[in-house]
């Protein structure tokens, strides 16, 4: 098959060359891949740290090719996104079934390929924050492809909903667009405290948004693009005036169990057009340098992606 492989000859440390085809366990289906999304952090860091040869990606669309022995997940022909660690930029994918959502005959396998980190996560992030509907919601880095996806479940999930953005002036049209009540230049801008935060930024703008938090409100760490250390001033951690039982949660996606369903879900929404993926760039794979590049100077607030032809 082809895939993207690490190779650290090359200035963006890939070529499109062939590997081997993946060897589906009982458990596992195989697919053949459509389309894939590129996320900051497999960008930023799994592309630093990973082998020569090593196939990366963790979303992808497609078809199953080959449906898993052992019986579980979709049959042969069923379009299908994918999540995993790794696998996704190559023509062929063995991925577990419990990391298989279904997706709509003649879905835009582009539009689908962007909901299994992004959505997924902004979905598992907003249950976990607690009931939301008719509740202030805060979500930190809304512009990248995470935030715009928590922005709208957040508002579908009937939640009053607080963008934070570092541009208000050229984001704030597009995030009211996608359903923020409030558009802001930081958490302690904020008109009114918020019972749930999603952070996709962490360092100074998570410690000010955990300041944000109403009684028993919880902020889930999803993102961390700040780079920089939480350090929290004395007091952050007292219960009175108003701060009792607040709490921060990490965040992992691989660890969550049932994804499955969850991506139906999402793709579903996102082929009815309920849920905007909001792709800012979509090029053949032969140009990912140019994607990739883009995402680590910043230059996209949406999302990244590759069709695989």
């Amino acid at each position: 098959m082809r895939a993207l492989l690490v190779d650290r000859t090359r200035p963006t440390g890939l070529r499109l060359g062939e590997a081997p085809d993946p060897e589906p366990a009982p458990h596992q289906a195989l697919i053949r891949v459509t389309a894939t999304s590129l996320n900051y952090g497999e960008v930023r860091f799994s592309l630093e740290e990973a082998p020569d040869g090593a196939v990366l990606g963790w979303d992808a669309a497609g078809v199953v090719e080959q449906p898993a022995a052992d019986g579980s997940g979709p049959a042969a022909g069923t379009a299908v996104v994918t999540f995993g660690i790794d696998g996704a930029w190559a023509e062929l994918r063995a991925v577990d079934t419990d990391w298989i959502g279904t997706a709509p005959a003649g879905a835009d396998p582009g539009a689908v390929s962007t909901v299994p980190v992004a959505g997924a996560s902004a979905l598992r992030a907003l249950h976990r924050a607690g009931p939301i509907l008719g509740r202030r919601v805060l979500v930190t880095g809304a512009t990248g492809g995470t935030g715009r996806y928590a922005v709208r479940l957040a508002r579908l999930g009937g939640a009053h909903v607080i963008a934070s953005t570092g541009d208000p002036d050229l984001h704030g049209d597009s995030l009211r667009a996608s359903g923020a009540h409030e558009v802001v230049s930081g958490p302690l801008e904020a008109k009114q405290p918020a019972d749930g935060v999603v952070d996709m930024v962490g360092g100074r703008q998570l410690v000010d948004a955990y300041s944000m938090l109403s009684q028993g409100g919880t902020l889930v760490a999803v993102g961390h693009a700040a780079h920089q250390d939480e350090v929290f001033p004395l007091g952050a951690f007292f219960g009175d005036q108003g701060r009792h039982d607040r709490s921060i949660v990490a965040f992992s996606l691989p660890a969550c169990t049932g994804l499955a369903p969850d991506l139906t879900w999402l793709a579903h929404r996102v082929a009815a057009g309920e849920l905007d993926p909001q792709i800012s760039w979509r090029g053949n794979w032969d140009r990912a340098a140019d994607a990739i590049d883009a995402l680590l100077h910043r230059r996209l607030h949406g999302k990244a992606v590759l069709d695989i032809t």
